[in-house]
């Protein structure tokens, strides 16, 4: 199946109840889709880009798709099987 090159990012804090799920979720999602899921920790992202705390820290887990905002709290699997599709 093609993907399109598609880029899956999961936006996480350590001790977010959601967040492990979430990255569950994602990880079955991704191999389906032959991706590779990058997670990145927004506190340990801010020591070099601060911006990045004050965007999306207070909905994590944030699910990215090609570097957009694609849902948060948690993952619009339906949606995102769609878009990644597409």
């Amino acid at each position: 199946m093609s993907t399109g090159g598609h880029e899956v990012t999961l936006l996480t804090r350590a001790g977010c109840g959601a967040c492990a799920p979430a990255r569950e979720r994602l990880l079955v999602l991704c191999e389906e889709f032959g991706l590779e899921l990058t997670c990145i920790d927004v506190d340990e992202a801010a020591a070099t880009d601060p911006e990045i705390r004050a965007e999306f820290g207070d909905r994590l887990p944030v699910v990215l798709l090609d570097g957009r905002e694609h849902s948060y709290w948690e993952v619009d699997e339906e949606r995102l099987r769609s878009d990644l599709r597409k």
